[in-house]
């Protein structure tokens, strides 16, 4: 079955399986109304979109990131209801920044379950290249958090060294932008002067700083490439 712009849609299993969750959590993450419906094909079978896909996996990384659904459930509400799953990537990507830097070891069948496509030699090497996996015998070691948007860029018609260039700039200024921001906060809870008053300033600013960065740096881009087009 496909949507209306012929992307083929997910049954409840193929759309836990791309995600690495049960089935059990999406109908309960459906239950919440943390994800919309799905179209209802059919034998009453329902199909999901891509748009399922990456809200499911924002709703993962808002969860690893320890946000309980409550807050997640609020996080989302003040999204727009039309993202695309382009767009819902990107908040998932920018929300990825927060957390740990995090590997697992997995064969390369779990590989590509995760990726949700074969990985060819090619397609392997590039993802090495980006920082993506790193091969370690039958074995390869994954960023989660990088091979969704790993697998995006296969896709996309630029070399593996212009994408660490640009991965590069966005580490410094983001890493700078972190220290500024983390300074405010330290002089906001310095009297106070307790884990819990900033593990209480984290957890109310974390999102609000994810939604405030994101949509800065989306205008400050379009602002870029008008310039861009502009000059060409």
């Amino acid at each position: 079955m496909t949507t209306d712009t012929e992307e083929p849609t997910l049954t409840v299993d193929e759309l836990a399986a791309r995600a690495g969750v049960t089935v059990r959590t999406v109908r309960f993450y459906s239950t919440k109304g943390l994800l919309p419906p799905p179209v209802i094909g059919p034998r009453r079978v329902g199909h999901y979109g891509q748009d399922h896909l990456a809200r499911l996996a924002l709703i993962e990384e808002l969860q690893h990131q320890g946000m309980t659904l409550a807050a997640i459930e609020r996080y989302l509400q003040q999204l727009p209801p039309d993202l695309s799953a382009h767009d819902l990537a990107i908040h998932r990507a920018v929300v990825a920044s927060w957390a740990p830097d995090a590997a697992e070891e997995v064969p390369r069948d779990e590989l590509e379950r995760r990726a949700g496509r074969p990985l060819g030699a090619e397609d392997l090497d590039r993802l090495a290249a980006m920082n993506v996996i790193t091969p370690t015998g039958d074995t390869f070691r994954v960023d989660p958090g990088l091979l969704r948007l790993g697998v995006q860029l296969l896709d996309v018609p630029i070399a593996p060294e212009t994408i660490l260039a640009a991965r590069n700039v966005l580490l410094e200024h983001s890493r700078a932008a972190a220290h500024e921001l983390s300074g405010l906060f330290r002089e906001e809870v310095a009297e106070r002067d307790s884990v819990a008053a900033v593990r209480s300033l984290s957890a109310h600013m974390q999102p609000l700083v994810v939604q405030a960065l994101l949509t800065a740096f989306q205008r400050s881009l379009k602002e870029e490439l008008r310039e861009w087009l502009k000059e060409s």
